[in-house]
């Protein structure tokens, strides 16, 4: 059955690798699963047909066959467990790989999501001032937690697994503040994961549509 996935027409970050539905292609080329890409608009992701498929309105989505979904943990997930190349075959190893995708999401993703808004979508708030130094301690901490399980391993279990591919993804969001470079053993850990072909790929795929002349 053919896998369709959706992405923005015109990517907020220019094509940078940092909207969500790098992480599904990232997944997909990973499983050497092709797929096709739907791209939407702004105005079309609140419409009703792809509010269908996302009550959230956001992108990406995943349709195969009869089955759509939505949040890309989820989608990760679902490729992960039906295809070979991002969970290891051992069941402990396994369940450990997905305790590293929820992490990537809830534990790690938050603080650094609570950045990019300080800085963006609150950058001209009187409070930014004083606000920043505290959310950047707060991302500190949790990359300090990170940098020590890590240690000086390639990957956070092993082999690289689902766990590392969301971890990435997640960690890519702090490349324009800076932090990233504080902590040289997660900035080549993420130079590891940009460096993987299936990653290549599907940076080079997401990048190539906002290179494109606008429809």
């Amino acid at each position: 059955m053919t896998i369709t996935i959706t992405a923005f027409e015109r990517s907020p970050d220019g094509g940078k690798g940092l909207a969500r539905d790098t992480r599904v292609r990232w997944a997909l080329e990973e499983a050497g699963l092709p797929y096709e890409v739907r791209l939407v608009s702004f105005r079309a992701m609140k419409e009703a047909a792809h509010l269908a498929l996302n009550p959230f309105g956001q992108i990406p989505t995943y349709e195969e066959g009869d089955l759509a979904l939505f949040e890309t943990g989820a989608i990760v997930l679902h490729i992960a467990e039906r295809h070979p190349g991002l969970f290891p075959a051992d069941a402990n190893a396994r369940a450990r790989a997905i305790t590293w995708m929820f992490a990537a999401l809830n534990t790690v993703e938050l603080p650094i999501l609570e950045l990019v808004t300080v800085k963006l979508a609150e950058g001209d708030k009187p409070w930014k001032a004083a606000r920043l130094p505290l959310v950047e301690d707060r991302v500190r901490a949790r990359l300090n937690q990170l940098a020590a399980r890590l240690g000086d391993g390639d990957w956070l279990d092993g082999g690289f697994s689902a766990g590392d591919l969301l971890m990435v993804s997640v960690l890519l969001r702090l490349r324009p503040s800076g932090l990233l470079n504080e902590f040289p053993s997660l900035d080549a850990y993420v130079a590891r994961g940009e460096a993987r072909p299936a990653y290549q790929r599907a940076f080079a795929a997401q990048l190539a549509i906002n290179a494109a002349p606008s429809p």
